[in-house]
């Protein structure tokens, strides 16, 4: 591909901005073959399901839908359901089955499939049963669309990103959890009415684990492109810790609050999986905080694990990691949040 002219003369210097930017991860595959139309498949069709499923039909996202679940009477009432509403929705071709073959063609798969805790139950065995299930998911998917990109939704997000991806025997780049994507979204949601300003002119990222271990990057917020920390310190504002660490607190804890008060979670997740297909199927080249393949990025090298980072998506899936820099606390906290996975997977056996 021919490249710009700005491109062109920012290369003459032999630096070239978007390999500084964007740091590459291991073992990635060459671009898929272009296609004229578009499929995702969406397996689970639970809450989180169906919300990804509808909002991805009202942004037209998509050709055809294919839904799948082991639930056949299920499946089929939210196939009709969401057929019943062509008249107002653009024209996609809705289908249901309990059979993977069903997505064979897909361009992304969106898995939201997974175990719920029993009462009682510690995380471990949760863990282990997801692992299981994982098993007899991930290989006939990926057999049937094994040019897709593989997005996973499941919780432990982080964990079952790993799992996915060793079942798959996919590059890492087609690979892909929806990580810290709404975590952000909540932390900016936050800053903004904190500030009371728009979230969109908001610019803040969660990094890590999507969980506790989660970290708040402080340092790289910036409202209207204006940096907020240094902001405050040129004007001799002085701002509390605690108040950053009670909005941290906030983001965490966000899922926990709808799940007491509603029963669980489903249209913000929704927004934030349709926003990462909508970036991969156009090939947008935006930023989204999303689990990836971390080994050898911000120091984090005792093993493969998939955290957020701060990600360029595209067709192609993970086309580069953002090369932020963070502060010796910000990068010792991250650190400590791959160790919280890899002790998981561990624990695992994987």
């Amino acid at each position: 591909m021919q490249k710009s002219a700005s491109s062109l003369v920012l290369g003459q210097g032999g630096l070239d901005i978007a390999q500084s930017f964007f740091k590459p991860i291991h073992g990635a595959s060459p671009p898929p073959p272009t296609r004229r139309t578009t499929k995702i498949s969406v397996i689970g069709v639970g809450n989180v399901g169906m919300a990804v499923a509808q909002t991805i039909l009202t942004q037209d996202l998509a050709d055809e839908l294919a839904l799948v679940d082991v639930d056949q009477d299920k499946l089929r009432g939210e196939m009709l359901d969401l057929q019943h509403a062509a008249a107002f929705l653009p024209r996609t071709t809705i289908s249901a089955s309990v059979d993977y073959s069903s997505t064979v063609g897909s361009d992304i798969l969106i898995v939201t499939a997974g175990a719920r805790q029993i009462p009682g139950e510690s995380r471990l065995n949760l863990l282990q049963r997801n692992l299981a299930l994982f098993s007899t998911i991930i290989p006939p998917l990926t057999a049937a669309s094994p040019e897709a990109i593989l997005l996973i939704v499941s919780n432990p997000v982080d964990v079952l990103t790993y799992v996915a991806w060793k079942l798959s025997g996919f590059p890492p780049n087609r690979v892909i959890g929806s990580g810290t994507n709404l975590d952000s979204s909540r932390f900016r949601f936050l800053i903004a009415d904190h500030l009371n300003v728009n979230a969109q002119d908001v610019q803040a990222y969660i990094m890590g684990e999507h969980g506790d271990s989660s970290v708040a990057l402080w340092s790289s917020i910036s409202v209207g492109g204006v940096p907020i920390l240094s902001f405050l310190k040129r004007q001799q504002i002085a701002y509390e810790k605690q108040t950053l660490e009670k909005i941290h607190k906030e983001v965490v804890q966000g899922a926990y609050e709808v799940i007491g008060l509603k029963g669980y979670t489903s249209w913000a997740i929704g927004y934030s999986v349709a926003n990462l297909a909508r970036t991969i199927l156009r090939d947008q080249h935006k930023v989204h905080p999303v689990s990836v393949l971390a080994k050898g990025l911000y120091g984090i090298d005792d093993g493969e694990v998939f955290l957020s980072l701060p990600t360029q998506l595209g067709r192609n899936g993970v086309l580069g990691v953002t090369n932020l820099h963070l502060t010796e606390e910000e990068s010792r906290q991250l650190k400590n949040s791959a160790t919280t996975i890899l002790e998981v997977q561990r624990q695992l056996g994987i």
